[in-house]
């Protein structure tokens, strides 16, 4: 297992503290990738954890993964609305589907010795990394942006990680980070420059496989900033079509909040490349990126799979958010953005009422309210 640049194919080993290559590429992951059986997982049908995927995850120690988790994965599948299912990915250790990720990577930081390490985040990603940095005895410092909602840095607090409240944009907050890891030689454990997150974020299709038995819904509604999930999403849909289990793709929707779209602007017209385009301050923090870092990675993974952007209104988030609570179903902003680009892909043709949908419901409601 080892890192490999995207651009120039050079490699780096996996305790290597370099977040990107010297030529300033970004890293994917390589290892010996085995098929997963479905069949050879109801041995183990006890275990609901995303770690009953492991035989097509990054190989880590039994111990490390012992030591690092807290049960994440497994999460319901509710109706919503017609044909449109939610995720409820909110049902994890620290209330986000960020958990899927943070816990592969800080299991691969603690198997290959890391002792400190940095992160910046809106919040959900930075919580959830300084939960389980906080199970293995990891230094933890996490940078956010300094309008991040106070019950997303209370929650950091709790876990004993140092907070780094940073003015300005998101895009100032990650700068921040950066500068500090150049600076003390800690360890970047960003959920956005390292692909060990994207191994845990796979996880949500493989469960949604076996939750509709062993099929995929007729599309996918994916909320994108920094590309997190949707990366993840993916990859595994890749591994699903490569291995037989599927011929097509579901219709892949990516949601972006119209106040801050870069992606759904430059998908829209057909680039190749994210451009600066003017943005605005949108309640939608967990996916408020002007300038994300893997953008071309994005829009190619968007291309390859037939994927459609639509954009959401601040109106139409809150809204969303009001009708999903009415259905028990209380989400942060960032979540109802999703169910919002789901309405907004009906009003667009994208799907029917009769297409069969699923919605990520990412983060808890509680994580918003002020």
């Amino acid at each position: 297992m080892r890192y490999i640049c995207g651009d120039c194919q050079r490699t780096y080993p996996m305790d290597s503290h370099s977040y990107r290559c010297q030529c300033g590429g970004l890293f994917r992951l390589e290892y010996d990738k085995k098929r997963l059986s479905f069949d050879s997982l109801h041995e183990n049908s006890f275990d609901r954890s995303l770690w009953r995927y492991r035989e097509a995850m990054p190989p880590l120690s039994v111990p490390s993964i012992a030591r690092t988790t807290m049960g994440e994965g497994g999460t319901p599948l509710v109706s919503i609305d017609r044909s449109e299912l939610g995720k409820v990915e909110y049902m994890m250790p620290t209330l986000s589907f960020k958990d899927r990720g943070a816990v592969v990577l800080v299991a691969a930081m603690e198997q290959f010795g890391i002792k400190t390490c940095a992160i910046d985040s809106s919040g959900n990603a930075g919580t959830a990394v300084a939960a389980y940095c906080a199970r293995v005895g990891i230094g933890c410092e996490v940078f956010v942006p300094s309008h991040t909602s106070d019950k997303k840095i209370a929650q950091i607090h709790a876990h004993g990680a140092v907070v780094h409240k940073i003015a300005g944009t998101r895009e100032d907050t990650a700068n921040a980070a950066l500068a500090h890891v150049d600076s003390t030689g800690s360890f970047y454990a960003s959920h956005i420059f390292n692909p060990l997150f994207w191994e845990g974020t796979k996880t949500y299709i493989y469960e949604l496989f076996e939750q509709m038995g062993r099929k995929l819904p007729d599309a996918l509604v994916i909320p994108v900033g920094n590309g997190t999930l949707l990366m993840g999403v993916g990859i595994a849909l890749m591994e699903l079509k490569e291995w037989g289990y599927v011929d097509t793709f579901p219709s892949v929707i990516a949601v972006q909040a119209a106040n801050c779209a870069p992606l759904a602007v430059a998908g829209m017209a057909g680039s190749d490349a994210v451009r600066q385009i003017p943005t605005s301050p949108t309640i939608a923090e967990g996916i408020a990126s002007a300038a994300p870092a893997r953008g071309k990675e994005i829009l190619a993974m968007m291309k390859q799979m037939g994927g459609r952007f639509v954009t959401v209104s601040e109106q139409s988030i809150i809204a969303a958010q009001e009708m999903l609570a009415k259905r028990g179903l209380f989400v942060e902003s960032t979540s109802a953005a999703n169910h919002a680009g789901y309405l907004e892909a009906l009003k667009k043709g994208f799907v029917t009422p009769d297409t069969q949908v699923v919605v990520p419901l990412c983060g808890a409601g509680l994580k918003s309210v002020h």
